[in-house]
């Protein structure tokens, strides 16, 4: 199989879909590999490192798309290569569908298969390729966070760690996922007064047991969202419903009663926020006031971090992009963890979060295989 690594476009986008060493393992099993020219540069990673570890370097993403059997990338889509997008080719990336009907109708219509990284779930229903960039983004959230907290930033002048003699910051964290904890750890780290929410008590458990004692921990009800983001400095949203659109816990009320320069950072943006009055933002242009307080809602966090996140990434993807290499569609049939990746097939929506989400009709994965 001849396979296909683009250029990402998105907006400071530096993320790459593979790394020399993954070059390496596909050509190993006896596959063909093309690199858009420059495609790594921003992981740190040269055209040169991707020719001696077994790719062709091609100048021009229309020459991938066209050439390669499947295409992997980093984000979704973006308008200017919707034209690129053919039938009878495999697309395999984070897609995020729920909140992007447009992208959806262009995926269906193109006719090609499209397999998301964020719904390849396991049994135990965790997502191994979704882990990393959350546990990424988790961490990035209050590093972002403690960042525009500062006056300077219009923040509200907050320390979250203060120093002895002076109250500490208040970080709510709504969502006790891979997000939720990540972000924990950086919190409690810099020492700031942290609370958990989460609908199951069973993993509030868990949190008090792995923190032991150095968070708070409620129940997720509309009382106590409330109360705590009200009382926060900072407040980041950590909601994930695979594939669905991420519902508004947060409601616009709650915005306007919270402290002016309090800063909500929502990491649940790419399904369209758990805050009621978050948008989707850009590393150009990465946050805006609503009554005072600002909104941080940037759609692709760790392409701040691309070294890492590249190779992060690329540890989860790999073993799932050799199967799909192997094997074509046949993966998809012998591998449960692939069929719930896949969100678009023979112009059909076979994900039925992203078909409720949009209102459209879902076909059953089952019916073609």
């Amino acid at each position: 199989m001849i396979i296909g690594i683009p250029k990402e476009i998105k907006d400071n986008e530096y993320r790459v879909a593979i790394t020399p060493a993954g070059v390496r393992a596909l050509k190993d099993s006896g596959h063909r590999i093309i690199v858009q020219k420059s495609a790594g540069i921003g992981s740190g990673i040269s055209d040169e490192e991707y020719r001696i570890a077994g790719a062709k370097i091609l100048d021009k993403a229309e020459d991938i798309f066209e050439n390669a059997d499947m295409v992997i990338k980093v984000k979704e889509p973006l308008p200017e290569e919707y034209p690129l997008l053919k039938k009878d080719k495999i697309l395999f990336t984070f897609l995020h569908l729920a909140p992007l009907p447009e992208l959806t109708d262009v995926l269906v219509k193109s006719g090609i298969t499209a397999i998301a990284y964020e719904t390849v779930e396991l049994p135990d229903r965790s997502l191994p390729i979704l882990t990393p960039m959350s546990e990424v983004a988790g961490k990035l959230a209050v590093q972002v966070g403690a960042y525009y907290l500062m006056r300077h930033n219009k923040g509200r002048g907050i320390l979250l760690g203060g120093v002895p003699g002076v109250e500490i910051g208040k970080v709510t964290i709504i969502g006790g996922g891979v997000v939720g904890i990540n972000a924990a750890k950086i919190a409690v780290g810099m020492g700031a007064d942290v609370t958990i929410i989460n609908r199951s008590l069973e993993r509030l458990r868990y949190l008090d047991d792995i923190f032991r004692g150095r968070i708070k921990t409620l129940a997720s009800n509309s009382y106590n969202i409330e109360k705590s983001v009200i009382e926060s400095d900072l407040v980041i949203g950590a909601v994930l419903i695979t594939g669905a659109k991420a519902p508004h816990l947060v409601t616009r009320e709650m915005v306007s009663r919270m402290k002016k320069g309090s800063v909500i950072v929502d990491v649940s943006i790419d399904q369209g926020g758990c805050i009621e009055t978050i948008k989707p933002t850009s590393h150009s242009n990465p946050v805006y006031e609503v009554d005072g307080v600002i909104h941080y809602g940037v759609t692709n966090m760790p392409g701040s971090v691309p070294r890492t996140s590249t190779f992060a990434l690329t540890n989860a993807t790999l073993p799932y992009i050799i199967k799909l290499a192997n094997m074509g569609l046949d993966a998809v049939k012998k591998d449960h963890s692939l069929a719930k990746g896949m969100n678009v097939f023979k112009g059909r929506i076979t994900c039925k979060a992203v078909a409720d989400a949009q209102e459209k009709e879902y076909t059953d994965l089952k019916t073609f295989l």
